[in-house]
């Protein structure tokens, strides 16, 4: 009772600051908010006075609001910005525009952190420290600095206090989540309890800032090879879980496109180049730099582009990179049974439903888009429009996608931003290509086939102890035919054919 009384408690909080913003009307956009709550809601606020500078549409209102109401708040935001089949795909665009700034906190509460964290004042590590900070967003602040070497390097100090709030404020989400499944089968369909739990693993990533190292740390070794693209260096002396250290990058954001016209860089060049990048870490190693805003890329003064911050990263199955390559390379080709039935082999769709009937809504989404001028046929709104029509099939959502989704709509509007004329299709195509002739074609599957035997192989000698063990007191009941306690029989003897015939052949 008192932890009920405890949520109504902030879900009024929730409800003036929505109504301060003009936003509780977004609410009667998502068909999961019961309309009467929402009447509810805006009788006990009706005394609270709406901004005069409240945005225009109801989805930026929604995103100004959640920007003023908490870390918390501003997370849900960026995961809902994801997820068009929850809260409408107006108020996911709306949401997308939402900026992760907070006022900064004060350098006496930097020190103390660092103190805490590194053991000994600012001085003992840094031969120089800037009081104010070049960045402030919701869970951390940046600030520049010069380590004892004398290496220039960007501060990344956790806000104090951050992790109690976010604890008080997902309790609220998960219960709402929790009652918006109990009594709605579109609540367990949409996987709300998963939306509130991708927030909090989100935000246990970047409030350890060991992990967000180690996160940016793993794309650096992915990217490597990858000429024009870098992830700057850790400083793992120097973090920790609420102090992250990593090489200063001076360049020019991204975002800045007479900036970089100015410094004389060639703005189809750098368009292609995110795209590829981007392509490349999604689709060749899964795991993907996820937060492609203007102020997360940087060109360096040799035309490098830099990432920084790794809070919000992707990973992506072999399965999932097979059904997204599989998908698309279906739409450009309009074989929309194919692309159904990839839908049904990866069990996204219900077997129950109807392939044909699927493909035709598949041909219903595509057509119009595949009839443009291929440089106006973007992949990301594609998968936006599939996506949004999973809900007439009970395809279940698959959070990880949309988040590709929203990530490869980012990467292509920075591309439309520095080149206006750049052609999404034949700037992924290699990219696309070269995957699916590395995973997809005749050659690749039997290579992977192949490099399962010396696995196969490793167990064989398990697999035969324990087929001659004495099998355990078994139920009475009538035996499958052609079975090996309880295996497949056929399955086991091919196992023990190929491990047999890699053995012998290593000795050849």
């Amino acid at each position: 009772m008192v932890r009920a009384l405890r949520h109504f408690s902030r879900l009024y909080s929730l409800a003036v600051g929505l109504r301060r913003h003009g936003a509780l009307s977004a609410l009667e956009v998502i068909a999961l908010v019961p309309p009467g709550l929402t009447l509810l809601l805006k009788i006990l606020t009706f005394y609270i006075p709406v901004r005069r500078d409240a945005a225009e549409t109801p989805g930026r209102r929604l995103a100004a609001a959640l920007s003023r109401m908490g870390p918390a708040y501003i997370k849900l935001g960026q995961t809902l910005a994801t997820r068009p089949d929850v809260v409408s795909r107006p108020l996911a665009e709306g949401l997308a525009t939402l900026q992760d700034r907070l006022p900064p906190f004060s350098y006496k509460a930097v020190c103390r952190i660092i103190a805490d964290e590194l053991g000994g004042p600012v001085e003992d590590h840094f031969d120089s420290f800037e009081v104010e900070p070049v960045a402030a967003a919701s869970i951390a602040q940046v600030h520049r600095a010069v380590t004892k070497e004398g290496r220039p390097v960007a501060v990344k100090v956790l806000r104090p206090g951050i992790e109690g709030r976010f604890r008080r404020d997902l309790a609220l989400f998960d219960w709402l989540a929790g009652l918006g499944e109990q009594y709605s089968v579109e609540g367990r369909r949409l996987r709300l309890k998963d939306v509130v739990a991708k927030v909090r693993e989100t935000a246990a990533r970047e409030m350890d800032l060991r992990l967000e190292a180690a996160a940016g740390a793993e794309l650096a070794d992915n990217m490597t090879a990858e000429s024009g693209y870098r992830v700057p260096s850790f400083d793992w002396h120097l973090t920790s879980r609420r102090v992250l250290v990593l090489d200063w990058v001076s360049g020019i954001r991204l975002g800045d496109r007479a900036g970089l016209s100015a410094a004389g860089f060639d703005l189809p060049a750098l368009a292609s180049r995110v795209v590829r990048v981007f392509l490349k870490q999604a689709m060749r190693d899964g795991y993907f730099h996820a937060d492609l805003h203007q102020g997360n890329l940087l060109v360096e003064a040799d035309g490098t582009i830099a990432a920084i911050d790794f809070g919000i990263m992707g990973r992506l199955s072999v399965k999932e990179r097979r059904f997204l390559a599989e998908i698309l390379y279906g739409f450009i080709s309009r074989d929309y049974q194919r692309v159904a039935q990839i839908h049904f082999d990866a069990g996204y769709v219900p077997a129950d439903q109807s392939v044909e009937a699927f493909a035709q809504a598949m041909r219903a989404i595509a057509d119009p888009i595949m009839d443009l001028p291929v440089e106006q046929i973007s992949a990301g709104r594609l998968l936006a429009q599939l996506f949004a029509t999973t809900e007439r099939f009970s395809m279940q959502t698959q959070p990880q996608l949309l988040l590709l989704q929203r990530a490869m709509v980012m990467a292509e509007g920075l591309a439309l931003h520095l080149d206006a004329n750049a052609n999404m299709w034949e700037i992924s195509r290699p990219v696309l290509e070269d995957w699916m002739r590395d995973n997809l074609s005749p050659e690749a599957r039997l290579s992977e086939a192949l490099g399962r035997i010396p696995y196969l192989t490793s167990r064989l000698p398990m697999l035969i102890e324990r087929w001659l063990e004495p099998a355990p007191p078994a139920p009475v009941t009538v035996p499958a035919a052609h079975t090996v306690r309880g295996r497949a029989f056929w399955p086991f003897l091919a196992g023990l054919a190929l491990g047999t015939l890699a053995v012998l052949l290593a000795g050849l």
